[in-house]
């Protein structure tokens, strides 16, 4: 149910001011489930459409883009923009602007390698840049820092379970039985696009059930616990980053 300053509106109601077929599937999505979305005014809740659609413009480009999936021993980065640091980090160079940091990862994905939750800040942080601007991107972002879920405080995001799934949510894949050998598949951190269409760093984007055969390959000898998608999502706060 959406909820515009206190009032539930119908989806009728909002598509008079929404073309994109996309954003009209999320919003039958939200008035459908029981929980409550609530918003103080149409543009919050159209902010919040926009980064999910750059959220999942983000992740397809992130995949076309050459960038390869390592453990955080081995990542990688573009030197000219980033500081690659003891713990598989990548921090922004001091004479870096990060709107253009950011941006090089798609642009030469050949020279960066990263993990699945790196993968996911990195998706956010470009979404992020798609909704707000280079500008504003810029101004909050000067020490940009990529490393596994530590996100500045200028991306805030929050975890919740669930199964009210949206596509631009994130979303994860648990594998309880990982191979030791292998701990960087204990988990898979993807992108929801909607119509069973996920994206996961080093898998791309699959079905859940290509994603849980995968991970199934990943396990110890003898297991007999199957991957699952967890009733765990992971968004941004949308409206802090509105204003």
């Amino acid at each position: 149910m959406i909820l515009i300053n206190g009032q539930t509106v119908e989806p009728d109601k909002l598509f008079q001011e929404m073309s994109n077929k996309e954003e009209k599937a999320i919003i039958k999505q939200k008035a459908a489930y029981q929980k409550n979305y609530h918003y103080l005014t149409v543009n919050q809740l159209k902010f919040e459409l926009t980064f999910r659609m750059n959220t999942m413009k983000a992740a397809r480009e992130l995949n076309d883009s050459g960038a390869k999936f390592t453990t955080f021993a081995y990542a990688f980065c573009n030197k000219e923009y980033w500081d690659r640091l003891s713990n598989g980090g990548f921090l922004l160079k001091k004479d870096s602007t990060p709107s253009a940091a950011i941006l090089d990862i798609l642009k030469n994905g050949t020279l960066y390698a990263f993990e699945c939750s790196t993968a996911i800040a990195i998706v956010l942080y470009i979404a992020t840049l798609y909704s707000i601007g280079s500008k504003k991107f810029d101004h909050l972002f000067a020490n940009l820092y990529l490393m596994d879920w530590q996100f500045d405080e200028d991306l805030p995001v929050h975890q919740k379970y669930g199964d009210d799934f949206l596509p631009g949510d994130v979303l994860h894949f648990n594998n309880p039985d990982f191979d030791p050998k292998q701990p960087h598949w204990r988990a898979e951190n993807v992108i929801y696009f909607g119509d069973d269409q996920y994206y996961g760093h080093g898998v791309g984007i699959r079905t859940a059930n290509t994603i849980i055969d995968f991970l199934n390959k990943k396990r110890k000898p003898d297991s007999k616990n199957s991957a699952y998608l967890m009733n765990l999502i992971t968004r941004p706060e949308y409206q802090s980053l509105q204003y």
